[in-house]
């Protein structure tokens, strides 16, 4: 397994097979091009097979974080380790860059989520209610 950062569209859409659904190259620019993105991708054989993605957080007050924004591993390449040595990876970035912490929000009852961040070092803050402002898919085909 090889892990290393995206750094063109071609590679971010060569692994819209492990994102909730296809990529588009002008968001795909988008992400390259806006400061604190970044994706980490896992190659086994060549293969894009799971890849981690993060922003960095800046506030006037606390500094620099990073959100682990989202995790995929393929079906065919999960129970390997890849998914933590993808956060692991994620984390060293986020030291490299000087940022203070790094978390992720994740459901409660996701097991696998909770067991692969925990292994990576996460620890537990506690429970905590995510709440969220819909603006329709008009935004979205709208940018």
């Amino acid at each position: 397994m090889e892990i290393r950062r995206a750094a063109t569209v071609a590679e971010l859409i060569e692994a819209q097979h492990l994102y909730d659904g296809p990529a588009r190259a002008e968001w795909a620019e988008r992400f390259l091009a806006a400061p604190g993105h970044l994706m980490l991708i896992a190659h086994v054989d060549g293969v894009p097979a799971g890849m981690v993605s993060g922003v960095e957080m800046l506030h006037p007050d606390k500094g620099t974080e990073m959100c682990l924004y989202e995790l995929s591993v393929d079906e065919r390449y999960r129970r390997r380790g890849i998914g933590r040595a993808l956060t692991e990876a994620l984390a060293a970035v986020a030291r490299e860059r000087g940022c203070y912490d790094m978390w992720v929000g994740v459901d409660t009852d996701n097991d696998p989520a909770l067991a692969t961040y925990r292994s990576a070092g996460a620890l537990d803050d506690g429970e905590f209610a995510m709440l969220t402002w819909e603006f329709g898919d008009e935004v979205k085909r709208s940018e």
